[in-house]
């Protein structure tokens, strides 16, 4: 277990969003799509014409004020405590497959319906991280007081909402949470 004066990586993954955000905002806006794909936003085409960079680029681009925001509370919430539990490395390991594993899966998904949203935020690997969070819960239970019932409940609402909503890019969330998990379960067998 780390100790809590090392815990800074969630902090510097939200201080690099609302950067990224601030500056978007600046030169045009972050409801822009146009804006949003200057910044490294995801689209199946541009990924086919090679513009792999923005499977990551897309995670620190937001579309709007309440998208960062209940991103970034998310990661305020639960970072912290997973960066304390796992350590630094693996919680960034973590979080990046995570955010990958859903680009991923939205540009293989996009790739077979023939579709070309432009795709951003760190919700896959937000998810990941919930994925995570809920299996070291359930793992560490004797060690820790983790909110199995609530983790399982934000879970289950959030892709229900995601389900609900067309806007939301579902392929991220489910690709970043088989990420984070596939990732936790390679961690506790190594």
């Amino acid at each position: 277990m780390n100790n809590i004066s090392n815990i800074y990586a969630s902090y510097i993954i939200i201080g690099i969003n609302f950067i990224v955000f601030i500056i978007e905002t600046a030169v045009g806006g972050s409801t822009r799509t146009d804006v949003a794909l200057r910044f490294g936003a995801q689209t199946t085409a541009k990924l086919k014409a090679g513009q792999l960079y923005r499977l990551v680029t897309s995670m620190f681009v937001h579309f709007g004020v309440a998208h960062l925001a209940m991103n970034m509370y998310s990661l305020y919430a639960i970072g912290p405590t997973l960066e304390l539990i796992l350590g630094k490395t693996w919680f960034l390991i973590i979080y990046f497959v995570s955010g990958i594993s859903g680009n991923l899966l939205t540009w293989k998904v996009e790739s077979k319906t023939h579709k070309n949203t432009v795709s951003a935020g760190a919700s896959g690997a937000i998810f990941g991280l919930l994925g995570v969070y809920l299996v070291v819960a359930i793992l560490l239970k004797d060690q820790y007081s983790f909110p199995i019932r609530g983790i399982a409940i934000t879970l289950a609402i959030n892709i229900i909402y995601g389900l609900a909503n067309k806007r939301i890019n579902m392929s991220a969330h489910i690709g970043g949470l088989i990420g984070g998990v596939v990732t936790i379960f390679v961690l506790l067998l190594i």
